[in-house]
């Protein structure tokens, strides 16, 4: 029994989802039905994405409120170069490399610049998000026909919905980096004691600038699939994105302090608020009554989580 305690305890969010789950599929039957899971996945892609970035900034202690503001730039970039007739893989290519530049200028700011990782993205929010409506004009960009770009959003490889594909490949090199490579046990180190990664021969600036700039690229992938999905690029797109990313890495149980969780656990974070999402919606409750319950499970989730790192 105390083994069984210890394991519950260590892994609440897991537990929670499975209770969940069971609880909505006794109140509606049609929420275990096979197309129902894959659409919940399919509609957590996008968010997943971004939190698996997100989950790479919180662990060095870090946070990220720009990538709404990022999500929203760089499907603005890409919608345009489509719509002047760049090669569709070069303009998704050069709209990657876009992502990567806007984090690596948040990285920049917060490992060079000295400033703290709050006051750094909330400055770039509104500097992206500035930039977007003057480079959008106030007006969304629709028009534009890519059969690659459609595919993204919305094709099928052997009847798995490619967002689901990349989430997935992207949560698997997101889990080998953390738990195979030097940079991944970096991460965790300058989370846990900055100066003591420093004396370790860390390079803790590099590191920092790295995780912005993963954030950066994952937001940019989250932001190409939404485009692909609604085929037009809004200058509001993304806003409120970092709340629900935030979101999934805290009910996953990581420390919002750095040094603690694990991309499985955000993983898990992203599927609680996709089910709960998803079986709100089932349920035809209000869309207020919604952020009033994911408010109530990610505090309640806070509370219950925060004992396995501080006792």
């Amino acid at each position: 029994m105390e083994k069984i305690k210890y394991y519950v305890k260590q892994n609440t969010p897991l537990f929670g989802l499975f209770v969940m789950m069971i609880i909505v599929t006794i109140i509606d039957p049609k929420f275990i039905q096979l197309s129902n899971i894959s659409n919940v996945i399919r509609q957590v892609s996008i968010n997943g994405l971004i939190a698996l970035g997100m989950t790479f900034v919180i662990l060095t202690g870090g946070i990220d409120l720009s990538v709404g503001s990022v999500f929203a730039l760089t499907g603005a970039v890409l919608a345009k170069m489509l719509i002047n007739g760049v090669n569709p893989l070069l303009a998704v290519l050069l709209t990657l490399g876009l992502g990567l530049v806007l984090g690596v200028i948040n990285g920049l700011l917060i490992a060079k610049g000295k400033l703290q990782p709050f006051i750094a993205t909330l400055g770039t929010v509104t500097l992206y998000r500035g930039i977007t409506r003057v480079f959008m004009e106030g007006r969304p960009i629709t028009g534009f026909k890519s059969k690659f770009v459609d595919n993204i959003g919305r094709g099928y490889v052997l009847g798995i919905p490619i967002p689901i594909i990349i989430l997935i490949i992207a949560v698997l090199i997101a889990l080998f980096i953390t738990k195979r490579t030097v940079f991944g046990k970096e991460v965790y180190a300058v989370g846990g004691n900055e100066k003591t990664a420093h004396f370790s021969a860390i390079n803790v600036d590099r590191v920092k600038i790295k995780v912005y700039a993963l954030s950066g690229l994952l937001t940019t992938i989250a932001g190409i699939i939404l485009m692909s999905r609604l085929n037009s690029a809004q200058p509001n797109a993304g806003l409120g994105y970092e709340l629900d990313a935030i979101a999934a890495v805290v009910l996953g149980g990581a420390s919002m302090s750095g040094g603690k969780g694990k991309i499985w656990e955000t993983f898990v974070g992203i599927l609680i608020i996709g089910v709960l999402n998803n079986s709100l919606n089932m349920l035809r409750i209000s869309s207020f009554y919604q952020d009033v319950a994911k408010g109530v499970v990610i505090l309640l989730a806070v509370l219950f989580d925060r004992k396995k790192y501080y006792k």
